[in-house]
């Protein structure tokens, strides 16, 4: 058998190479191919293509400049000239062709933004720095957090020598961190700022804050430090270095906090997003806080020394911290060894580094209380993108396919003269690079002005990149590629008409029906239906979730915030509170059944059985007598509390979900955690008070004094009445200092604005991908009806009804609706079941749903097409015969 070279290759290596060396150059290729070929065939041929493609520069290059530019340059501009013709000539079908494209184009490039946004989150800090997480597998549930003791960053420093460097924040309203009520020193206004938090002077030299004023490396140094952001020196010391200068928080006059520094505002794609940084230096919550293993309350980041194993590193700090520090402690704390055991060896608790760059996409199911993204998000943005780019790419093909016939004389003539089919392909594709740059400046100005509803719908914040180097090169060559790939195929299929056959006049290809043209609506209306059946799912759960008894009443109740400021006189002022006719109960409310409110973990036993059984982990919530009355939420055993009795300061209250875990009849018994014994005085019905994604956890309540929010139970009415009243007794009280208030059902729904928002990224890309699949029906259904117009003349010459024409005309494309949905509902059931799983509480995916699906989509075709149909059935046949 002949060895020869790969053919495509030496093909390329004859149509570049210089005369004076092909014949040398292809003989010792072919040489070396021969040889290498009898024992590595496959290698050899890769070996000879890359060997080729050496040779392929300017020394052993023909000079294509004299006998080519002149012809090409000629050639094409006579292509543009061509398919500007043939668009201007069918203005209908450019029309929609271009509309097509545009629109996937915009829903493209906007998408695009997004993902290049969400992608480049805290690309500007070092890629040696780690945020710690605690990771614990319970029952197969693996859970994730970032609170750690205090003393653990200092830990890792010191007993780790690949530790660089190691911070902490603790951001917990607890201590005070999230809002406060501000002023400069000497002024009497208070201002409401949020944003605060408590910051290691470490931590800050880590991310390489960019400082305005002060120094970078003591600005956090001092005890009562604390830095701002550039926003908020403006705001408070407008056009001065504050440097030096006081702030009063939460007219805590006797403990003003001095101004280290300003920073420059942390970037839009920073994970980290505070305002007023204060120190930690001499800070301690409690005596002792900060040398205590035994309380979690900050998060914990650290820098590694470059080429450190990270995997390496991680199993080792995970180790060392637990043997060395948390293990001693617990067993210091009483809790028993087989306690110990279960959490860390059956649970697998340990400690894993999560690299900061991967903080804002890859934290899903991480309690950190910070605003990030979700990679599921961004590949789903991306996979809508991609589906209506391919819908509106789908147009394109099948009309550029359907319109054959009438191009086919064209076609014919042009092979005819002597033009070769390589020509035609040329002439088509760039007929489509045409259609596609024309498609592209109009999906470029459509994207432009559906930014603000798309920044509105993600939630960003997202600027056209007009003035970057790499904007207008890229859309180019995006345009380019986009048509060229669009017209592979119509290119191929046209250009292949034999003259003959064309000339005698068999000219009706394109109206045959096409198994590809079928295929490609069949995956345009299985798109669509997708996107449908995800829209109503969505917005069935965002029903459900708003609307389903959570266990207390939110409505009518309104949050007056920023209480705290008013001291003692905070009871004086809720009692005059109680005294208005539209007020029916109030209470202080710090700690609220929603997110963003006080949150306090702790484990409680049974008394006596602290060294036993193991601890239920609970929430500790501190609430007035009227908390529970205030909320409407429901007692099932016991009472509520009474301030007139002595005994209640050691009592407390508890959900059913508590009561269970604590072995069921615990009313009147007493049960113990690190503050002391409680009395079971009550126990209320299980209610929600994290989001519906979780299920309803244990929750211990005692007396206490919280004291920031206090929440008014409204009669129903005149809101803007009631208001009005509470905003002059507030006036009374704190004169200088603006009312500030939220509602409780509108904080409730805000949990779910992720839900809110997916369910409007549904319903937009839905409307898109329908208008552009019917774009495309229409199209092709108008010419479907063209071609066989002589059929329908004779078919009404013969007595055939208009419900004859309009059924034999929608028929076919009600078959493929069909078909789209039995593809389609597997696929959108499959999806929507996965996107539930995240919600502990959910609706069923019912038949329902897909009936409607399926009927909103067949309902679309039918409409599409049967104006054109009607239209078809009305004409006077003589016209559509007139030829024959």
């Amino acid at each position: 058998m002949k060895i020869i070279p790969p053919k495509r290759p030496l093909q390329f290596l004859r149509w570049f190479c210089r005369e004076d060396y092909l014949e040398e150059i292809e003989g010792d290729l072919t040489e070396v191919f021969i040889k290498q070929a009898e024992s590595h065939p496959r290698q050899a041929k890769w070996k000879f293509t890359w060997s080729v493609m050496k040779y392929f520069r300017p020394a052993f290059m023909k000079s294509f400049r004299n006998s080519y530019q002149p012809n090409s340059y000629a050639m094409i501009k006579n292509y543009f000239k061509i398919g500007w013709r043939s668009l201007v000539r069918q203005k209908m079908y450019s029309v929609i062709k271009i509309g097509g494209f545009a629109l996937g184009v915009a829903a493209c490039l906007l998408i695009a933004l997004f993902i290049k946004d969400e992608l480049s989150y805290d690309r500007h800090y070092s890629p040696q720095i780690y945020r710690v997480l605690g990771v614990i597998i319970d029952e197969g549930d693996v859970k994730k957090g970032l609170a750690f003791p205090a003393p653990m960053a200092a830990a890792l420093k010191e007993d780790f020598a690949e530790v660089k460097e190691a911070g902490r924040y603790n951001g917990s309203e607890l201590f005070g961190a999230g809002s406060s009520e501000v002023r400069p020193d000497g002024t009497v206004e208070n201002a409401y700022d949020e944003g605060f938090v408590y910051f290691d002077q470490a931590l800050l030299n880590m991310l390489e804050l960019p400082f305005i004023y002060g120094s970078p490396k003591t600005a956090l140094s001092q005890p009562g430090a604390i830095v701002i952001t550039k926003r908020k020196a403006d705001k408070y010391f407008p056009n001065l270095d504050p440097v030096g200068k006081l702030l009063i928080v939460n007219n805590r006059a006797d403990k003003p906090y001095t101004i280290g520094g300003v920073i420059e505002d942390f970037k839009a794609t920073s994970h980290i997003q505070f305002d007023f940084l204060i120190g930690t230096e001499g800070l301690e919550f409690w005596n002792g806080e900060q040398k205590n293993w035994g309380a979690s309350n900050y998060a914990t980041y650290i820098e590694v020394q470059k080429g450190v194993d990270v995997a390496a590193l991680e199993a080792k700090i995970s180790k060392g911290i637990i043997d060395k520090y948390l293990v001693p402690s617990m067993l210091k704390d009483g809790i028993p060894q087989a306690e110990i055991d279960k959490i860390f060896k059956e649970k697998n608790a340990h400690l894993e580094l999560q690299p900061l760059q991967k903080v804002h996409l890859y934290s899903n199911g991480i309690d950190d209380s910070l605003v990030h993204g979700d990679i599921r998000i961004v590949w789903l943005f991306g996979g809508i993108a991609l589906f209506v780019l391919l819908i509106a790419v789908i147009n394109f093909v099948n009309l550029s396919t359907a319109k054959s016939a009438n191009r086919a004389k064209e076609i014919g003539l042009r092979k005819a003269v002597g033009s070769m089919r390589s020509n035609i392909v040329s002439q088509f594709l760039y007929e489509s690079i045409l259609f596609s740059l024309i498609s592209f400046i109009i999906g470029i100005a459509l994207a432009a002005l559906l930014l603000p509803y798309f920044n509105f719908i993600s939630g960003k914040s997202i600027s056209m990149p007009w003035i970057t180097f790499w904007f207008v090169p890229s859309i180019v060559a995006l345009a380019v590629m986009v048509g060229l790939l669009a017209g592979i195929y119509p290119s191929l299929y046209l250009s292949a008409f034999k003259p003959i056959q064309v000339l005698k006049g068999n000219l009706t290809r394109g109206a045959k029906s096409s198994p590809l043209r079928s295929t490609l609506v069949v995956f345009q209306f299985t798109t669509s239906i997708i996107l449908i059946i995800g829209t109503v799912v969505i917005y069935r759960q965002m029903n459900f979730i708003l609307n389903t008894k959570v266990g207390y009443d939110k409505e009518q109740v309104l949050l007056l915030q920023g209480t705290n400021t008013l001291g003692t006189q905070v009871a004086s002022f809720a009692d005059e509170l109680r005294a208005l006719p539209q007020v029916v109960a109030v209470s202080t409310a710090d700690y609220l059944p929603v997110r963003g409110s006080k949150r306090n973990g702790n484990s409680f036993w049974n008394e006596g059985r602290e060294d036993i059984d193991p601890g239920v982990n609970s929430q500790f919530w501190r609430i007035d007598p009227y908390y529970i009355n205030t909320l409407g939420i429901k007692l099932a055993e016991g009472r509520n509390f009474n301030r007139e009795l002595v005994s209640d300061s050691s009592a407390i209250i508890i959900n059913k979900k508590m009561a269970g875990k604590l072995g069921g009849n615990v009313l009147g018994k007493r049960i113990y955690n690190y503050a002391g014994l409680w009395t079971v005085v009550g126990i209320v019905e299980d209610f929600h008070f994290e989001s519906l994604r979780e299920d309803i956890q244990p929750l211990g309540m005692v007396l206490g004094r919280e004291t920031s929010v206090l929440a008014v139970k409204l009669k129903s009415g005149s809101m803007s009445e009631s208001i009005a009243l509470l905003t002059q007794v507030w006036k009374k009280f704190t004169p200088h200092q603006p009312i500030r208030y939220s509602f409780l059902d509108e904080r409730y729904a805000a949990m779910y604005a992720d839900v809110q928002r997916m369910g409007r990224i549904f319903t937009s890309f839905a409307i898109l991908a329908i208008v552009v699949s019917c774009l495309g029906l229409f199209a092709l259904s108008a010419f479907m009806i063209e071609q066989r117009a002589k059929e329908i003349g004779i078919r009404l010459v013969m007595g055939a009804s208009l419900k004859n024409i309009f059924n034999l005309l929608t028929f076919d494309f009600i078959k493929l609706v069909v078909v789209s949905i039995v593809i389609a509902i597997p696929l959108a059931w499959y999806a929507m079941q996965q996107w539930l799983q995240d919600f502990a509480y959910r609706v069923d995916i019912t038949w329902q749903v897909f009936a409607v699906a399926g009927l909103v989509a067949v309902l679309i075709a039918v409409l599409t097409i049967s104006y054109q149909s009607v239209r078809a059935g009305l004409v006077n046949p003589v016209k559509s015969l007139r030829s024959e």
